[in-house]
């Protein structure tokens, strides 16, 4: 039995588009970047901004740092709650605290907005521990995520699985993109990808997922059958 599911948040837990593409074009209009069209802005969903505005669009390290500057300032007003639960996703929690499995979230976004969200679609009493980034900057590596998650469910990561209390334990981690298989595999835990965010099959194939699923009741499946 999988003993401990970490998810992530956005594309997983959440559909977050639409404050995400306004926030991230309310950044680039401060930093001197006009794009009209929000779709080209959706593989901004799941990635480090800072990545994404320096290694996508070519913003200097200063630019980069106003556009996320200007995004969070628009998060934290309002665009966090332009989000939506994917049906089916509190029902799967529960079922799946029902049957003894302890749940937690591995997010990049920061955890200061990660709560909040959460607390938003009533869920965060699912999850004995919530880990996200820091506005700092430091955490925001998939891989450092689910450490720092592993290390507050006191696990300890060994070579062949996890072990808590002196014995093995099971940890799954769940996610939409690539950043989640690899941040999965650099902690040593194996990775379920979920089709319905925002990474694709050919993306999270590639990345290595040691599962696929297409749908929520195919997550809550799976995870109750791990």
């Amino acid at each position: 039995m999988a003993d401990i599911v970490l998810f992530d948040l956005d594309g997983t837990l959440t559909d977050p588009w639409e404050g995400i593409t306004r926030c991230v074009q309310y950044g680039m209009e401060a930093a001197g970047y006009h794009e009209p069209d929000r779709r080209k802005l959706t593989p901004f969903i799941g990635p480090p901004l800072m990545d994404m505005f320096m290694g996508e669009y070519g913003f200097t390290k200063e630019r980069a740092e106003l556009a996320v500057e200007k995004y969070r300032e628009r998060f934290g007003e309002k665009g966090m709650f332009e989000n939506e639960i994917y049906e089916g996703i509190e029902d799967m929690l529960k079922a799946l605290r029902n049957s003894g499995r302890r749940l937690g979230v591995a997010t990049s976004k920061p955890e200061v907005f990660a709560v909040p969200i959460l607390e938003h679609f009533h869920i965060d009493s699912y999850f004995e521990q919530i880990v996200g980034s820091e506005l700092s900057g430091e955490r925001v590596r998939k891989g450092d995520v689910i450490r720092e998650a592993l290390r507050r469910f006191d696990v300890e990561e060994a070579q062949e699985k996890p072990v808590v209390g002196g014995r093995e334990e099971l940890v799954w981690m769940v996610g939409d993109r690539k950043y989640d298989v690899i941040g999965a595999r650099e902690a040593g835990i194996p990775c379920v990808g979920v089709l319905y965010g925002y990474g694709g099959h050919e993306e999270l194939s590639a990345a290595g997922a040691d599962r696929l699923v297409s749908t929520v009741a195919e997550l809550r499946e799976l995870l109750l059958a791990l």
